[in-house]
């Protein structure tokens, strides 16, 4: 009877707080915010711009456009925070943006985190989320919310594998009997491939973009494999030796080279994981394949790229950008026979 009271006052939440985005899902709603974590701040007072509301897609709109005095933030890097008081300031924004009519208690917090960070990194999600309005936090490793996420029988006495390849981090685990065999975390994914395309256009073409041009070069003409139909795409710039605006035509293949490398460097992170499978769970995969989720499964024909590299099926996981969250929101909602795979401040982090 308490029980059912208070969860009619307050809210459980899943919260993918990703690098280049945040996703959240309500238990009851689903999906309820998908924005960018962005902040626009006034320099010389370091307070986000229009009363804290200069956050997700209004400063993500700002981006690259702004004067000296405004800049546009990103609270997270690699996958970690590295402004704790923006990161706050934007997880209130946000939780509040969620915030339901008579839900007055504190939401239940669970926040996916990469596998790769430390103990004291994982103290700051706490502190963080907790600071910015959650009443009691948990944490989970994003991959294994991928996992559920995406559908894989992971219960089973059968290998699941899946990648997930977020803007700052990318997650690959090889899943059986409701637990992970082999797991690699590395700090390299979308940002990584965003950086490759504006290197690559300084070297070749002496033409200065911002990482935010270098994003959308990605999406509208990159690849990992060659296309049936190769595109082209006419972008403007700086002149690195004028200090000019000029404009340059880039092709498909270009792009592909400039993502070469971090796309190298994700392949050797899941051949790492299979190194430390088992014989048998290999055998599984063989069959099973690998399914990939996050921001970059969206570059067109990664899967195959992939597949040609490891010799698995690959496939791409049909919502991949929210695939942690509704993972995360699976286990909110059975949250009894997911809380082994949960941690709170109180317990060993």
């Amino acid at each position: 009877m308490l029980q059912n009271l208070l969860n009619h006052f307050r809210c459980d939440l899943a919260v993918d707080l990703g690098t280049a985005n945040t996703v959240i899902c309500m238990v009851g709603e689903g999906l309820v915010l998908n924005e960018p974590s962005v902040v626009a701040v006034q320099q010389s007072e370091g307070k986000i711009l229009s009363g804290g509301c200069a956050v997700g897609h209004l400063a993500k709109q700002m981006e690259g456009r702004t004067p000296e005095r405004i800049s546009v933030v990103r609270p997270l890097r690699d996958g970690v925070i590295a402004d704790f008081e923006l990161c706050e300031a934007m997880l209130r924004y946000f939780l509040r943006k969620t915030r339901r009519p008579g839900r007055r208690l504190r939401p239940r917090v669970l926040v996916g985190i990469p596998g790769c960070i430390t103990p004291v990194e994982k103290r700051a999600v706490f502190n963080s989320v907790h600071r910015a309005g959650a009443g009691r936090v948990w944490i989970m490793p994003e991959v294994k919310a991928a996992s559920i996420g995406v559908g894989l029988p992971i219960a089973e006495p059968t290998a699941s594998m899946v990648c997930r390849l977020g803007g700052g981090t990318t997650e690959v685990a090889v899943m059986s009997l409701g637990e992970s065999v082999a797991a690699q975390s590395i700090r390299a994914g979308g940002d990584r491939m965003d950086q490759a395309i504006v290197d690559y256009l300084r070297r070749h073409y002496s033409l200065r973009i911002g990482t935010s041009t270098a994003e959308r070069l990605k999406i509208d003409i990159g690849s990992a494999y060659s296309l049936e139909e190769e595109r082209t795409v006419e972008l403007s710039g700086i002149d690195a030796v004028s200090g000019l605006p000029r404009r340059a035509t880039i092709t498909s293949e270009e792009i592909r080279q400039a993502l070469a490398d971090p796309l190298q460097t994700i392949i050797e992170a899941i051949k790492s994981a299979l190194d430390h499978c088992s014989p048998e769970l290999a055998a599984d995969l063989v069959q099973n394949g690998l399914v990939l989720c996050g921001g970059g499964a969206l570059l067109r024909r990664i899967d195959r790229f992939i597949g040609e590299q490891i010799g698995l099926p690959v496939r791409v996981a049909a919502e991949p950008l929210t695939a942690v969250a509704k993972g995360l929101l699976v286990c909110m909602e059975d949250f009894r026979h997911w809380r082994h795979w949960m941690r709170s401040s109180e317990e060993d982090v």
